[in-house]
């Protein structure tokens, strides 16, 4: 009787606890760059994560979701640090989430770790984020993951010289020796290399150097914006393409959100990338339509899809762990992982966290009189990070 009893008794607290769980929010602390020079991320990001909400419901393993957002800048990874302190301490969120660009997600790293808190990335992409912390899971991508894939494509179609720009920083220098690594290992030649600084770079140098080498191709990996435009008018003004030059890049080179301020200058560029606005599947037809009707000004990108990813993540795993958001649960329900989202068939890599994905290899066409990255080889399906390996 008396051990009928102690097991009434447990069982009883368990449901208390279920319940007081249950009755609390879900605090989720969204740490975005809403302003300055990525303002546009943050915005991506915000409008993928509000959509899932607006389309899913807001109620995540029977706990409200209540969003907590701190505008971090982008640039200023001693801010995103002080957000997320904010918003442990003071805000008490369940969860911490977002990150725009890697500096941001390297300093929040250490809090998520100090705090036991679950940190989900919805873009910042250099491969090591997910070892900083035990309880990092990402829904976006990696550069390595998508700079495999154009190498090996170069190599397939008869590209044996290749010169390589990249940006400097993280997901530049991840991309650029991820590059190298698979295309030399193929039979490639590296013809040169150059890193460009993130702010006001001149292109001219570079753009003589890389013409004198006479590659037959030029592999860059440049942030969606100013710098894109700049090489664009640059390789056009110096006749590379003239020269037989062939542009071939990761997907952000010409980000759905961008394109079209690139201009014709893009048609014709080969990318490699996980979500294009013109994939065609019954989830992105869904998706596009959804996001053109609450953003009409908008197009959605690949950031919109990683924060409607990243809030598809926190509910399935809600789901499983009952409302429970520890952050030793919450990264145990997260492995393995899989749905179908807009981009395609996803999972969660329980090794490493990161998301694994297909890898579509694009070119810029027009697509009802707008520029768009049409995808034409899907051959690269459930690419991890090679990055870590």
């Amino acid at each position: 009787m008396k051990y009928k009893f102690k097991v009434s008794a447990i069982a009883l607290a368990m449901m208390a606890s279920s319940a007081a769980i249950a009755a609390e929010n879900l605090k989720i602390g969204l740490i975005l760059p809403l302003s300055g020079p990525f303002a546009a991320y943050g915005k991506q990001i915000k409008n993928g994560v509000d959509l899932y909400l607006k389309q899913k419901g807001d109620v995540f393993g029977g706990r409200k979701v209540e969003l907590v957002i701190k505008d971090d800048a982008g640039t200023q990874p001693e801010l995103s640090k002080r957000d997320a302190q904010e918003l442990v301490v003071k805000d008490n969120v369940d969860i911490l989430a977002g990150f725009g660009l890697t500096p941001a997600a390297l300093a929040v790293a250490p809090v998520a770790t100090e705090a036991k808190k679950p940190m989900v990335i919805m873009n910042a992409a250099t491969s090591v984020i997910t070892t900083k912390s035990p309880y990092i899971v990402r829904t976006s991508h990696t550069l390595p993951q998508l700079t495999a894939p154009i190498a090996s494509w170069a190599l397939k179609n008869n590209i044996k010289k290749v010169y390589t720009l990249v940006a400097d920083y993280g997901p530049g220098i991840d991309s650029e020796k991820q590059f190298q690594k698979t295309f030399t290992a193929g039979g490639g030649q590296i013809t040169g290399e150059v890193r460009v600084p993130l702010k006001n770079p001149d292109f001219s140098p570079f753009l003589q150097k890389i013409k004198d080498a006479k590659p037959e191709a030029v592999f860059l990996f440049l942030p969606p914006g100013e710098l894109t435009i700049g090489f664009l008018k640059g390789y056009q003004e110096r006749e590379l393409a003239k020269a037989g030059i062939k542009i071939i890049a990761t997907g952000d080179l010409t980000d759905d959100d961008t394109i079209e301020a690139l201009g014709d200058a893009s048609l014709g560029i080969i990318t490699s990338g996980h979500y294009s606005m013109v994939h065609k599947s019954p989830e992105n037809k869904a998706y596009t339509e959804a996001y053109a009707k609450a953003y009409p000004k908008d197009r959605p990108n690949f950031m919109s899809v990683a924060g409607y990813d990243g809030m598809n993540l926190i509910a399935e795993v809600l789901k499983k762990t009952g409302g429970d958001a520890n952050a030793e649960k919450f990264v145990e329900a997260a492995k393995g992982l899989k749905w179908t989202s807009p981009r395609g068939a996803i999972s969660i890599d329980p090794a490493t966290r990161d998301v694994v994905q297909t890898v579509y290899i694009r070119k810029v066409e027009k697509v009802g009189g707008k520029l768009a990255n049409v995808e034409f080889d899907d051959s690269q399906k459930d690419v991890k990070d090679p990055g870590k390996e």
